[in-house]
């Protein structure tokens, strides 16, 4: 569902106005042009993060994550053509720019993770499964201003509480981004694994 509530999704977009990194982004959006397409994850959450701990928006951002659902190309080669045509666009930016098209992942995550899973049915579907619920935050411009999907809400996001989505991860992969975040920001609230 897209997040409704007024007072957080202000407030998120506020956050997202205010880093240089993720306008710069958002304001290119038509030059990325990839079908069913978001920016999500971490760098959402870490900006969040950022804002409310006083360091610059950049801090300890790893890498910026687009997704998309491409079910028409589900090769590699096709999704490496993208993230290098993406990567392009964007030489003024100091970080790593990725684009997964969330239609192909089930082809290797069994290889990368140990397990398989089902496949997703659209970029939305994917981003429910992200492996906390502060990460599970996705925007795109829209019509009417800045589009944001949040499955699980803003609630986790805005409190600074990571918490697991336990959809399809395990403790061990929970745990190691934990144990990255916590590095960097020590006033995380942390739901233990086994809490939820």
């Amino acid at each position: 569902m897209i997040e409704r509530k007024a007072g957080a999704a202000t407030s998120l977009r506020t956050i997202v106005a205010a880093s240089p990194i993720l306008c710069t982004i958002l304001d290119r959006w038509t030059s990325i042009d990839l079908p069913d397409c978001w920016l999500s994850g971490s760098a959402i959450a870490q900006t969040a993060w950022n804002a409310a701990f006083g360091l610059s928006p950049e801090y300890g951002l790893a890498d910026i994550d687009l997704v998309y659902f491409d079910d028409a190309d589900l090769s590699e080669e096709g999704e490496a053509r993208q993230v290098a045509r993406i990567r392009g666009l964007f030489p003024d930016l100091p970080l790593w720019i990725d684009a997964k098209n969330e239609a192909r992942v089930h082809l290797w995550y069994e290889a990368k993770f140990g397990y398989p899973i089902t496949p997703y049915r659209s970029s939305e579907h994917a981003i429910s499964t992200f492996p906390t619920t502060a990460g599970a935050v996705a925007i795109r411009p829209g019509t009417a201003g800045l589009s944001i999907f949040a499955p699980f809400g803003l609630d986790d996001l805005l409190s600074y509480t990571v918490r697991p989505n336990k959809a399809q991860i395990t403790q061990v992969i929970y745990e190691a981004k934990v144990a990255r975040w916590q590095s960097c920001w020590p006033a995380l609230t942390i739901v233990d694994w086994h809490e939820n």
